[in-house]
């Protein structure tokens, strides 16, 4: 691959020193032989430099996929923490599942609602913490007794 690339740059500098020798012009004090070697100094350099410019494109965009990934990871475990505080809740014969919203982040879980007494409130606290994966429970239920 790099031979064809080489074959291109000389191609290259070749045609421009043929194009600026057929049009009787002259640069400068150098011979066409100079002129060619500074051609094909230049398009390797180009080459070079194209070569660098990609590779560091290329790096920020695994990065960027790397954390994109993270970020839909660590948003599919939320949820699946959200559906089980949901299910553990639902299964408390005194807790609604209804009244209380669970909302999770980065594992951190809040509960917001009602509930029908303090002993349920805590032991919403204490259903959401068992659940594996949570971090942190931030129960902001208050008790409402005509639920």
């Amino acid at each position: 691959m790099k031979t064809i690339h080489r074959y291109t740059a000389l191609f290259a500098a070749a045609a421009a020193t043929v194009l600026i020798a057929a049009c009787g012009e002259k640069l400068d004090d150098t011979t066409v032989g100079q002129q060619v070697d500074n051609s094909v100094t230049s398009a390797q350099s180009a080459g070079t430099e194209l070569k660098n410019d990609a590779q560091v494109a290329a790096n920020d965009m695994q990065a960027a996929g790397s954390q994109a990934a993270a970020t839909v990871a660590e948003g599919a475990t939320d949820m699946a923490i959200t559906t089980k505080v949901n299910a553990a809740l639902a299964a408390d014969d005194k807790l609604s599942a209804l009244k209380i919203d669970v909302d999770t982040k980065a594992g951190n879980v809040a509960l917001i609602g009602t509930a029908p007494d303090e002993a349920s409130r805590q032991r919403a606290t204490t259903l959401a913490a068992a659940v594996e994966g949570v971090v942190t429970v931030d129960n902001r239920l208050t008790v409402d007794k005509a639920s």
